[in-house]
């Protein structure tokens, strides 16, 4: 069963910084394309951000400028670097590749909030 594992989350101020981190032994990441999505109490999954196998990015919206996607491919891992936190960011966030489609891990909570 594959098992990716998200974390790095936890609460901090509005306009503080965090970065998320998604490793697994289950996959190489650098040979899929990987996103990271979050779940806001009551609302739908809603993708952040995602990049390609061959490094290109994409960002939503409400993120653009904030949030950066990166892989350490030595590591297989992908990270989540969130700047300039909104009270609005707070969900659980989840690490996957776009072809997984019914699947969702544990996730990491993240919360913004004074």
């Amino acid at each position: 069963q594959v098992q990716i594992k998200e974390s790095g989350g936890g609460l901090v101020q509005p306009g503080g910084s965090l970065r998320l981190s998604c490793t697994t032994d289950a996959i190489t990441v650098s040979l899929h394309n990987m996103a990271w999505y979050r779940q806001a109490p009551g609302k739908q999954h809603e993708l952040v951000a995602s990049l390609t196998r061959d490094g290109e990015t994409t960002y939503a919206d409400s993120v653009k400028g904030r949030f950066t996607i990166s892989r350490n491919s030595a590591e297989n891992t992908v990270y989540l670097q969130m700047d300039y936190l909104k009270p609005e960011d707070t969900a659980v966030y989840y690490c996957k590749p776009t072809t997984f489609v019914n699947y969702w891990g544990q996730g990491t909570q993240v919360t913004v909030s004074s």
